[in-house]
């Protein structure tokens, strides 16, 4: 192995460009890393609650690490410190703990994992970010600091705030983390102009969408979506957590007869028509009066969904890039498939492009939006 990096000039490079990264970083931001990997294992579990690693360390030794695995469980602070084995439960008192997402400090599903810190008597915190939830935005670093505790705060802050971004923007800007998702032939159609079902993804790419689907609160589609694709929404082709399923059906044409309400996954059906609850699934009513999406968003917002995945229609898809509300695309492109006549897929005018991965003849482009 090592002599083929010292043989190969492009491996020479990367590898050189690695270790000095790596010697680059000082110790706080090594073990901030750890903390970040940890968290992401949490993804798809968690929500509304963040995606947070700890690691304890004694010397440079880490002596414990969590994550917090599932909503209502206990916190990454709270698994770290469990996970200390008994002959180094002595030296938690001479150690730093490192976590990701200032501590918090109100009572909820579990106990305040600040009060935890200083009942251990660890003598030195270091935070990755500040929490923006207003029951805690701060008053975690005041009390541990309070109680002597000596804090460092901000390391990494960018990649923890990265790591919840879906977190943060529901807190920042009052509304889920939406991002728009579709696939389109090489010509820029998504399907054909009489509405019948193409297959655009290859299977791989399809394994790839359950995959996200795995990793958001919820996902939409629009009528026609639903009418003419019956899609059933879930992630039976990736282990995890079927999303919430929200349908945008303003006059209730849809039958019960289709997947969306096979009770496989809650369903929320938004329409002007009438508010009920049943078995597997609810209709939520908005007034016909007022824009219809901003209303949608508000109502997800209450009901404390913190990201969303829109999966179409076009026409769905244009809603909510007309008002702006997106803070993600991915657009998965069929290289060798064109589809003649069929319908245009929706244009990302405010989208920047971050990067591109090719799967097979599939191309996914991610973009942000400019405008946020």
């Amino acid at each position: 192995m090592v002599c083929r990096i010292l043989q190969n000039r492009s491996l020479r490079a990367s590898y050189f460009h690695l270790f000095l990264r790596f010697f680059l970083m000082n110790q706080h931001e090594i073990y901030m890393h750890r903390c970040i990997e940890l968290a992401l294992l949490g993804m798809g579990s968690v929500a509304p609650n963040p995606m947070v690693g700890a690691v304890l360390v004694h010397e440079g030794r880490i002596i414990g690490e969590g994550y917090h695995k599932n909503y209502g469980g206990p916190h990454a602070e709270v698994e770290c410190l469990r996970s200390v084995k008994q002959e180094d439960e002595p030296l938690i008192e001479d150690s730093v703990l490192y976590v990701s997402l200032e501590p918090c400090v109100h009572f909820g599903k579990t106990p305040p994992c600040a009060d935890l810190i200083i009942a251990k008597q660890i003598p030195e915190v270091v935070i990755g970010i500040r929490d923006p939830f207003e029951r805690v935005d701060g008053k975690g670093i005041e009390k541990l600091r309070a109680a002597g505790i000596k804090m460092t705060v901000g390391v990494l802050q960018e990649l923890c705030r990265q790591l919840n971004k879906r977190f943060f923007a529901f807190h920042a800007l009052r509304r889920p983390f939406i991002m728009l998702k579709w696939a389109q032939s090489v010509n820029g159609k998504i399907a054909n102009s009489d509405m019948s079902r193409v297959y655009i993804t290859n299977a791989v790419t399809n394994r790839v969408v359950h995959k996200w689907r795995s990793e958001e609160q919820a996902i939409m589609i629009g009528t026609n979506t639903a009418f003419y694709d019956n899609p059933s929404l879930t992630t039976r082709l990736w282990e995890g957590k079927s999303p919430l399923r929200l349908v945008i059906d303003p006059g209730l044409r849809l039958p019960l007869s289709l997947k969306i309400f096979d009770g496989s996954a809650k369903t929320v059906v938004f329409n002007t028509e009438k508010q009920e609850t049943l078995p597997g699934f609810q209709f939520y009513q908005v007034e016909k009066s007022r824009p219809f999406i901003p209303q949608v968003i508000n109502a997800l917002h209450i009901m404390d969904i913190q990201s969303v995945l829109v999966e179409g229609g076009a026409r769905t898809l244009r809603s909510f890039i007309e008002e702006g509300l997106w803070d993600e695309a991915r657009v998965i492109t069929n290289n060798a498939l064109v589809i003649p006549g069929g319908l245009d897929a929706p244009e990302l005018e405010e989208g920047i492009q971050e990067k591109s991965e090719r799967i097979m003849g599939d191309t996914i482009r991610y973009y942000i939006n400019k405008i946020i």
